[in-house]
């Protein structure tokens, strides 16, 4: 019994060690009021993206609850006015995997909106499939969709800045790989279905996500907008929805145990909204509230400029961004 009191003493030690010294993610504390401001947040009728969307309408922002599904999205704006009070939260419907989604979400948002303030690409998928114009679906919603989405944007946000731009990565950026003649035949960007496969796509998109931020960075130096990424901590959300029912049963013993909710996760992402002061730190990537170190191919400058122009290449449209007319 004694051996057994010992051991269960030292599982529990372990456990505490590793839960507050490694999953554990820091607060995010600031008295900072939004309102006048409008935020877009995509991906916000669930987890992260929804606890960031509530933290910015207690703050007295305008906030545009950017999602693909209309009844989830709308039902996630009703919850944020009732817990906030701020009845100035918003649906517009915005499918990260159709580009021209984006461009429709982007015309009504300019038609109706005078101001942006915060952009958060929050939006993220796990898993396999395809977009609606036939890219590998982690690279299309994770990478792709927000990259035209901000680029339509930044005109609006430099008319109103000092502005920003937050785009939620993952600390899996460092096993990413830039696989540019894949993303060049528009296909997998990596063969097979496999759960490994799914997650390592993944993790190729989040090293877009952080090589799209350092090139934006560069492109914007000397105007009002900055921009961050960010790994948001070891978080128990519904991006693995697409995972099948095996996969969820395998990893849900270190969920529960390990992953903090997603108000826990929105920390991060709300310090590179809000933050004072962060901006000479434009470009750079962001954990735990705290400015982090990228991988070496994070912060390969040819390399996020060979990107943003080959995404530019397939988000193009009669040669230009924009929307024909």
């Amino acid at each position: 019994m004694t051996v057994q009191l010992c051991l269960a003493a030292g599982a529990l030690c372990l456990y505490l060690i590793l839960y507050y010294n490694v999953f554990k993610g820091a607060r995010y504390c600031s008295s900072v009021k939004l309102r006048g401001k409008t935020a877009i947040v995509t991906g916000s009728n669930t987890g992260i993206g929804k606890s960031t969307a509530l933290d910015l309408a207690k703050r007295g922002a305008r906030v545009i609850i950017a999602c693909r599904n209309k009844d989830k999205a709308e039902a996630a704006a009703f919850d944020i006015r009732t817990e906030s009070g701020n009845n100035q939260v918003v649906f517009m419907q915005l499918d990260l995997g159709s580009l021209e989604s984006v461009r429709s979400f982007v015309k009504t948002f300019l038609e109706t909106e005078p101001r942006l303030d915060i952009l958060i690409n929050n939006a993220g998928v796990v898993g396999r499939g395809h977009t609606e114009d036939d890219f590998d679906l982690a690279f299309g919603v994770n990478h792709l969709g927000p990259f035209l989405l901000t680029n339509l944007l930044l005109e609006r946000l430099q008319k109103c800045g000092p502005s920003r731009v937050v785009t939620v990565a993952s600390i899996g950026h460092r096993l990413g790989k830039a696989h540019f003649p894949l993303m060049t035949s528009k296909k997998d960007l990596v063969s097979g279905q496999s759960m490994w496969r799914n997650l390592q796509a993944y993790c190729d998109s989040t090293l877009c996500n952080v090589l799209f931020t350092r090139e934006l960075a560069n492109r914007l130096e000397g105007t009002s907008v900055s921009c961050f990424c960010l790994h948001p901590g070891y978080i128990n959300t519904e991006l693995s929805q697409s995972l099948s029912l095996w996969q969820q049963l395998l990893l849900m013993p270190f969920t529960k145990l390990f992953l903090q909710d997603p108000e826990g996760g929105a920390q991060t992402t709300l310090h590179c909204a809000l933050q004072e002061g962060i901006e000479p730190f434009s470009g750079r990537y962001f954990s735990n509230c705290a400015l982090q170190q990228v991988g070496a191919k994070g912060r390969d400058d040819a390399l996020a400029k060979k990107l943003w122009e080959v995404s530019e290449r397939y988000v193009m449209r009669a040669g230009r961004l924009l929307w024909p007319g």
